[in-house]
């Protein structure tokens, strides 16, 4: 069941040019909250503009009550977003959608995210040790300034592998073929995976080929967060004619389930 509150930031930092995270304390919803839900939050204090964004749960520290947003401007939106300070509020409501499955214990897990498609991952990562799996995580991005995740991943205390195209920082190249190249298939039970499109497409060939499960969290625009507007419907495979919605169906499916655009 969601939750509407008033969250009180305790933290609202810059990460790299683009990028922001945001800590705020919600009592009602972070107890609910799962890895790979999201929450629908007002952009300002005030009503302009009208629709709420729709950003994944990058951490939760349920003994505190408080949940960290990562996000990227993207538009006037995310923009207005950075304007609101520490101690004030956000109209925040969730948790929404449906969140990654956990495989069996003892499992060995890989996370593949690209870009801001770390944030759902994060909080997955965090789950996932605490539960004694072993977690590999592969975060690919344009520079080393990008590897927003880093600190988090290491007090988590996972294996964390980045990717840089122009070679600043780990492996030069695609995470793709950083999972090609580094990662050997025999030890990988479960595949999780956020990013663009392109990516996750190879990411679910990759496990296809590889009889590997897996699970990808999709990202798009979400207009009421609760499958009441169909704005975010969505074929999974082109020849099916049933829809689902990405807010109240997922944003979690399973690898292969989904046909991507590449």
């Amino acid at each position: 069941m969601p939750f509407v509150e008033q969250g009180l930031v305790v933290r609202h930092n810059q990460v790299s040019r683009d990028m922001w995270e945001l800590e705020f304390i919600a009592p009602a919803i972070a107890p609910e909250a799962l890895p790979g839900q999201f929450v629908h939050i007002r952009s300002a204090l005030g009503i302009n503009p009208l629709l709420r964004r729709p950003l994944s749960l990058y951490d939760v520290d349920k003994k505190l009550g408080s949940i960290t947003l990562l996000y990227k401007i993207v538009g006037t939106g995310t923009n207005l977003l950075t304007r609101i300070k520490t101690k004030e509020y956000v109209d925040v409501m969730g948790p929404l959608g449906k969140g990654f499955s956990l495989p069996p214990k003892g499992k060995r897990v890989v996370l593949i995210g690209g870009g801001v498609g770390i944030a759902p991952l994060v909080y997955l990562a965090r789950v996932l040790s605490d539960r004694g799996y072993q977690v590999k995580v592969l975060h690919g991005v344009e520079s080393r300034r990008q590897l927003v995740a880093f600190d988090k991943m290491r007090q988590i205390g996972v294996d964390f592998m980045p990717s840089t195209m122009d070679g600043s920082a780990g492996f030069k190249g695609l995470v793709t073929e950083l999972l090609q190249k580094k990662i050997n298939p025999s030890e990988v039970d479960y595949i999780y995976t956020c990013g663009p499109e392109i990516m996750m497409a190879a990411v679910a060939d990759y496990a296809r080929e590889r009889a590997i499960e897996g699970e990808l969290s999709m990202e798009e625009y979400m207009a009421c967060g609760v499958g009441a507007c169909l704005g975010c419907a969505r074929k999974l495979k082109t020849d099916d004619e049933s829809y689902v919605k990405i807010c109240k169906d997922g944003p979690v499916f399973p690898l292969g389930a989904v046909e991507l655009l590449g």
